[in-house]
């Protein structure tokens, strides 16, 4: 992980709040004038593929992206904050990816299940913690 951008990872069982965190860390973040860029699962259409939503009825526009290497295509040159939403659905392949956007000067926000509903540990998670 490099020291020039920065990995903060928010994670929990199944109705914690993880995306309702997520999303208070994306408004504090456009409020200070931030450019962010939400990114969603496309196996996420709870709330529909453009918006991320929480339980607790917050929402916010979202890019919805299948699988881990489409994250770096939607994240433009100017972004300085990238919030990934349900990291679990993207699978080991999201550390590298993570590691690259911190390399790029960016806050990455990550949020997601750390274990599965037997209580074992579930990628990309834990070792996302690792590094952050």
């Amino acid at each position: 992980m490099s020291a020039i951008g920065r990995l903060e990872v928010v994670c929990g069982p199944m109705f914690a709040g993880k995306t309702e965190e997520l999303l208070r860390r994306v408004r504090r973040a456009v409020i200070a004038g931030r450019h962010v860029v939400v990114i969603s699962h496309a196996l996420d259409d709870r709330y529909g593929t453009a918006r991320l939503g929480s339980h607790a009825g917050l929402e916010y526009p979202s890019v919805a992206v299948s699988t881990a290497d489409a994250i770096e295509a939607v994240v433009p040159a100017d972004a300085e904050v990238v919030a990934i939403d349900e990291a679990q659905f993207f699978g080991p392949g999201l550390i590298p990816v993570v590691d690259r956007l911190a390399a790029r000067a960016l806050v990455v926000i990550v949020a997601g299940l750390d274990v599965t509903f037997e209580g074992e540990p579930f990628e990309p998670l834990p070792s996302l913690m690792a590094l952050a």
